[in-house]
């Protein structure tokens, strides 16, 4: 017989112990270090003060100090300053309605000494010194064990400074999940950032211990376009709109104005940065949020993201900052019809300031054929002189090999990019990357490579380098063409992304001359092996003696040599070992991946096209060939433009989606910040095809 089932007794229910409810509450206030301190910022600023400092230790979690100037705390309020919903800010309900200061509730301190160490300094302006508080669970403890728990007088500055050491000290798991202090720290810096931003006239400083510098440091009486220029950079400065908004009264009720700092088309962010402040607090709103992307959809490029700095003012009768514990978001009335103002100011904003530049007519960009980069290149390197170079001085014979080589098969894997770095996605691969993402520019000495820097600069033409600094891109044409579309202001403008390309990556490898990161190869492949495969490839010339294999070892000598070697190791990173196996190639744009199918050809024009008997050709020649070599596309022969048609109709494969992201997401922005763009890519890489004014002329007269 089976036994019957009875449910189980119904457990008591108990009073949690205090100890227990403080330290659940201050769980839902205090998340991690940088919350604390966005509550210690809040309680500086409504004491009015204008200098904050931050000093941090392992992220927060081992030290977070805050001081300010502002009025400071009296003597008397300090035995329930720790204590739960202790406060100046509100006597009654009815002052919740009428609310113009940061806290509200007083569960800061509280909740900061039930799970934390904490210490106060405070003076205020009419009292000698300053007083010195320790606290535990809310209340006063002694600061050493034997001594009272009474605050002790001592040396201090007007204002308060606040003390948190060892946090979650008795919260393990939460202790435990926050073990990435270099995270914790830059959660911090944000928090500060954005407070920075705000609240201009107050001088801010973030450091962390032991540091002799600052990462923040903004200056008081400021402005907030300023703040943004020194926390964000020169780079947005230049983008940055603003305007105000005021309240509508034909759709509102209540009276509103908006403070708005945003970036016009050209600014393009990997990720939105949006700072919402509501009379003044730090809040989320993802209805804001999304109200304001969308206006910008059809403005910026896919996966291009703006900035946008926005403070709203409305009526405290209005607005319910009492729905989240610590007062990340707030509701407020006609929120609909608030937001749906400020984004029609703002779409209109950018569409007047995108219409309104005037810049000088170019009538070169208006003609014009456009050919394909592989097109360019190959007639370009056809008709050049083949030569090869032997070890000895001015022992040369031309016509040993001519043309541009082909491609019969893959000898190499396509790498995509987002692939890059991780080691586990190819073992066959491996990058050494410099230490920043910035591409800087090398120290040299040498007067030829100082002599082709300058060359650079001087034949840069001012329009079409501002045309690349400043486009927008719209998307590939023709991806065997090289063909893409760029708007800049009103105009439209088909350009040869190749061609764009092979001249930016000869400007990066001048810009980094003698001091290029590695693109290491493991395993290392033959010298020989490579050399051979493109010379199979070639039509040997009649005028020459030499035969394939003869020509092969001609190559190999010479890039074998020991003081060529040597140099083509330390100035270029193009290391080649004593055995003949080449370890490393030059690495001209991070998270860039030239098409390896095209290291043979390279190698062999190596022998064939650098002048080695002249420094400055050399060099220069040197860097055209490595241009060429990371120019995207791969090599097409004769038969396979045959089939151009027929493969464009096939699935696209997993290399060319690797490539079309390299183009859009690396290649265009690259060009933007480092391309100075010579006149000679107006002939026939950069046509305009279209223009906003001139369609506008056409419909008048239809």
């Amino acid at each position: 017989m089976e036994p019957v089932y009875e449910p189980p007794a119904p457990a008591p229910i108990r009073r949690l112990q205090e100890s227990l409810i403080n330290r659940i509450a201050a769980g839902e206030i205090i998340h991690r270090p940088a919350s604390a301190l966005k509550e210690l910022l809040e309680n500086s600023l409504d004491a009015g003060a204008t200098s904050i400092r931050v000093t941090v230790k392992d992220g927060g979690l081992k030290y977070l100090q805050i001081q300010d100037n502002g009025c400071g705390i009296r003597k008397s309020d300090l035995p329930i300053l720790a204590e739960r919903f202790t406060t100046s800010k509100l006597s009654t309900f009815s002052d919740l309605s009428r609310l113009t200061t940061y806290g509200f509730r007083g569960e800061a301190l509280a909740s900061i000494s039930h799970v934390a160490h904490l210490s106060v300094t405070t003076k205020t302006r009419t009292t000698t010194c300053a007083y010195k508080a320790h606290y535990s669970d809310g209340k006063l403890v002694p600061a050493q064990p034997g001594q009272t728990e009474e605050p002790k007088p001592c040396a201090g500055n007007d204002g308060t400074s606040i003390t948190i050491e060892n946090l979650f000290f008795n919260t393990p798991t939460r202790l435990a999940a926050l073990r990435n202090t270099s995270e914790e720290y830059s959660r911090i810096l944000d928090v500060m950032n954005k407070y920075a931003i705000h609240n201009p006239s107050v001088a801010f400083t973030c450091k962390k211990a032991g540091s002799a510098s600052p990462d923040l440091s903004t200056p008081s009486g400021s402005s907030t376009k300023h703040a943004i220029k020194i926390i964000y950079g020169r780079t947005i400065e230049k983008d940055l709109l603003e305007t105000r908004v005021k309240e509508d009264s034909k759709k509102t009720e209540e009276s509103w104005s908006a403070d708005i700092h945003f970036t016009n088309a050209n600014y393009q962010a990997k990720k939105m940065m949006f700072l919402l402040f509501i009379n003044s607090r730090l809040v989320e709103s993802q209805r804001i949020k999304r109200a304001l992307e969308n206006v910008y959809t059809g403005i910026l490029p896919k996966g291009a993201s703006p900035f946008i700095y926005l403070s709203l003012k409305i009526d405290p009768r209005s607005v319910d900052v009492n729905v989240h514990p610590t007062k990340k978001e707030v509701h407020f009335l006609n929120e609909e019809e608030i937001t749906t103002r400020i984004c029609d100011v703002v779409q209109e904003k950018i569409a007047e300031k995108s219409h309104s530049r005037v810049f000088e007519y170019q009538t070169l960009l208006t003609g014009g054929i456009v050919e394909s980069s592989g097109q360019k290149s190959d007639k370009k390197r056809k008709d050049a002189p083949a030569e090869i170079h032997s070890a000895d001085k001015g022992d040369q014979e031309e016509g040993a090999a001519s043309g541009s080589g082909r491609r019969k098969y893959s000898m190499f894997p396509v790498v995509n990019p987002s692939q890059i770095g991780d080691s586990s996605a190819d073992p066959n691969l491996s990058q050494s990357f410099s230490r920043y993402r910035e591409v800087k520019e090398s120290e040299c000495f040498l007067t030829s490579v100082i002599g082709l820097r300058k060359r650079l600069e001087k034949g840069k033409h001012k329009l079409l380098t501002e045309i690349l600094e400043k486009h927008i891109f719209v998307g590939i044409v023709d991806m065997d063409l090289c063909l893409s579309l760029v708007q800049y202001s009103t105009k439209l403008y088909l350009v040869n992304h190749g061609a764009l390309a092979e001249e930016l990556f000869y400007q990066l490898g001048l810009r980094q001359f003698g001091d290029f990161s590695r693109l290491k190869l493991e395993p290392s492949p033959s010298l020989h092996d490579l050399i051979g495969i493109a010379v199979d490839e070639e039509e040997i010339s009649e005028e020459t003696t030499l035969s394939k294999s003869e020509i092969v070892d001609r190559i190999v000598k010479l890039l074998r040599e020991g003081p060529r070697r040597s140099m083509l190791a330390e100035y270029f990173s193009l290391k080649i070992s004593e055995d003949g196996l080449v370890q490393s190639l030059p690495l001209l744009l991070r998270d860039y991946t030239p098409n390896l199918d095209k290291l043979p050809l390279f190698l062999m024009r190596l022998g064939t096209q650098v002048n080695w008997a002249s420094e400055t050709e050399c060099f220069e020649t040197f860097l055209r060939e490595l241009a060429y070599f990371y120019v995207p596309g791969p090599m097409l022969d004769a038969q396979a433009s045959v089939d151009l048609e027929q493969e464009k109709e096939e699935e696209e494969t997993a290399g060319a989606r690797a490539e079309r992201w390299q183009i859009q997401h690396i290649l265009f922005p690259a060009m933007r910040r480092y391309l100075a763009a010579p006149k000679s890519l107006l002939d026939v890489d950069v046509v305009q095809v279209a223009s906003l004014p001139d369609l506008y002329k056409v419909f008048e007269r239809c």
